[in-house]
């Protein structure tokens, strides 16, 4: 009983840390729905071949990211200083208090993070989700819908 009412403090608390989606208004004057922006940093070579949260390891060379809440394998766009780039979430964090996104460090390096160490970002899910260890390029397989010839 002990153990379910901490672990439902836990959760509880961690919602209300954790930045949220934004989820859009009928009259279109917030941010589209999922949109969420907040500070990145990065993290680099030090860590890798470190198991990340999907069970691969982490290269510093792979578009990949951490984040605390999308599914792991979500494909995002993330923005900022003028520049795009789109990464597969395979790890969860960052646990730094204020941050809501930890990119590898190619990514980094597309953002020009990997010159500023941190910076605000906008993130937003592409609706894609991608396997592990998968190039994230590669179309989708197409399904025949249920009663199609």
């Amino acid at each position: 009983m002990r153990t379910q009412l901490w672990g439902c403090l836990g959760l509880v608390t961690g919602l209300a840390l954790t930045p949220a989606f934004a989820q859009g208004s009928a009259n279109g004057d917030s941010a589209p729905a999922g949109h969420q922006v907040g500070k990145a940093s990065w993290y680099g070579r030090e860590h890798a071949g470190h198991r990340t949260a999907s069970g691969e390891a982490y290269d510093p060379e792979g578009l990949t990211a951490a984040h605390r809440t999308l599914p792991l394998g979500t494909v995002i766009e993330v923005s900022a200083h003028g520049q795009m780039v789109k990464v597969r979430v395979n790890d969860r964090g960052p646990y730094v208090q204020g941050r809501v996104l930890d990119l590898s460090a190619a990514a980094a390096r597309v953002l020009g993070l990997d010159r500023t160490g941190t910076a605000v970002v906008s993130i937003r899910p592409t609706g894609a989700v991608c396997p592990a260890n998968r190039a994230c390029d590669t179309p989708p397989e197409t399904v025949a819908e249920a009663g199609s010839p």
